[in-house]
């Protein structure tokens, strides 16, 4: 969390603004209800979140075929300057994977899927509370 608060202010975005653009990065293009549940915002917030990014080059709104109505939230890149204040971040967890054997990256690859996926079950059992 710290890492990402720096990494964050390194480059004038809010740590919301950061975590948006890595769960873009990692899940693909969304709709801005799904980035507002992914990122727990409401609507209202959701809309400035995704107006700040869009604003600064990070995003574009996307129309859904079929559906004037709907759009979808795509990265348009991720700019060089991002990538310079997480790469070192990422050389280093990289590095950390590459030690293990294949077999012991799938081991952790299934952790961490199955757990992200557990951790969004718990939140929204907390929300509906």
């Amino acid at each position: 969390m710290l890492h990402g608060q720096a990494g964050a202010r390194a480059v004038d975005l809010g740590a919301t603004d950061l975590y948006a653009l890595n769960v873009l990065e990692l899940s693909g293009p969304m709709t801005p209800g799904e980035l507002g549940a992914r990122t727990g915002l409401t609507t209202g917030p959701t809309t400035r979140l995704v107006d700040r990014l869009e604003e600064a080059g990070y995003v574009r709104r996307v129309p859904v075929p079929g559906d004037r109505r709907k759009i979808t939230v795509e990265l348009v890149e991720t700019p060089a300057e991002l990538d310079r204040v997480l790469a070192p971040a990422r050389r280093r967890v990289g590095e950390i994977i590459a030690g293990y054997q294949p077999e012991q990256r799938e081991l952790l690859f299934d952790y961490f899927r199955r757990a992200a996926d557990a951790f969004f079950d718990a939140t929204e059992e907390l929300r509906a509370d």
